[in-house]
């Protein structure tokens, strides 16, 4: 009985991982002190940070310096697991900065995070609850639930609301309780789900997912459905593109599908046929 006592307030204690101060913490002196996050020097942050920071669609149009962003991220729940799709492309406006960012962010072999937003807050925030994570597995001798650890990400991330994040992030994964998928926000928003698309071609991938999706699917046809998505939203999204990441999520641990390129799936979902260049292709063309 002891044994469990100090296991639940172990556990209280991992929740309450970065949440917002409450009256009485002074007196606690080092027990409840939490990571500092370094804030603009002004008395008022958080409205310093609204109106020369703006991260919102339409609320940065008079900043000299606008947060331009774009992305697709997916992932859905079926019989057989999670399933986790995701883009690579990172702009900046108009200007696409890179075609190679790794969008799934892995904090231990039984849970993963998908960015959207901001890069950098999205991989500062998911690799400090990926250390959250593994201290509560050293203290309490078992794997933290995808319901904690995405609480332990809001309660992190929130204690910051109105400072500036830009974070749209999945904590998915596998627990007792079988698969798990939680999306969290950057002003901790936190929302249990079957499905859920985040980012600029986010409208795009609900309609093909929507369309589709169905508990029963089996495995293949869920990665297949996971591609489609994408395929669509990098089609109609300027900002999404680059390479298709997807991963497979099981009682298991999660698994890499594999990697390919948005072109390819351009020509094998959206315009079915040869792609240019292809001798297929060629050879068409002469015929005609």
């Amino acid at each position: 009985e002891t044994d469990g006592r100090l296991g639940a307030m172990r556990l209280e204690a991992i929740l309450d991982v970065g949440r917002r101060p409450r009256l009485g913490d002074e007196a606690d002196g080092e027990k409840n002190k939490v990571p500092d996050f370094a804030l603009a020097p002004v008395a008022d942050p958080a409205a310093y940070s609204r109106t020369n920071f703006g991260v919102g669609y339409g609320t940065d149009s008079h900043q000299a310096v606008k947060f331009s962003k774009g992305t697709t991220t997916l992932a859905f729940k079926f019989d057989g697991g999670v399933i986790v799709s995701v883009d690579s492309r990172a702009t900046m406006g108009s200007y696409i900065s890179s075609q190679s960012v790794k969008k799934v962010i892995e904090i231990n072999p039984f849970l993963l995070g998908t960015m959207a937003g901001g890069a950098a807050d999205c991989q500062f925030w998911e690799r400090n609850l990926g250390t959250q994570c593994r201290l509560y597995e050293l203290r309490n001798k078992k794997r933290v639930s995808v319901a904690a650890a995405s609480k332990m990400l809001a309660n992190m991330v929130g204690r910051y609301a109105g400072r500036g994040l830009s974070m749209g992030t999945m904590i998915c994964g596998w627990d007792d309780t079988g698969p798990c998928l939680y999306y969290v926000d950057d002003d901790g928003t936190r929302l249990k789900g079957d499905v859920f698309c985040v980012g600029s071609g986010s409208t795009y991938a609900y309609g093909v997912i929507d369309s589709r999706l169905k508990p029963d699917l089996t495995v293949d046809e869920a990665i297949d459905l996971g591609r489609r998505a994408i395929a669509g939203a990098a089609h109609r999204d300027a900002m999404s593109g680059g390479i298709n990441n997807l991963y497979l999520v099981t009682p298991e641990g999660w698994k890499f599908i594999g990697a390919i390129d948005t072109n390819d799936l351009y020509y094998q979902y959206i315009h079915k046929g040869p792609k240019p260049g292809d001798d297929a292709a060629a050879a068409q063309m002469q015929d005609d």
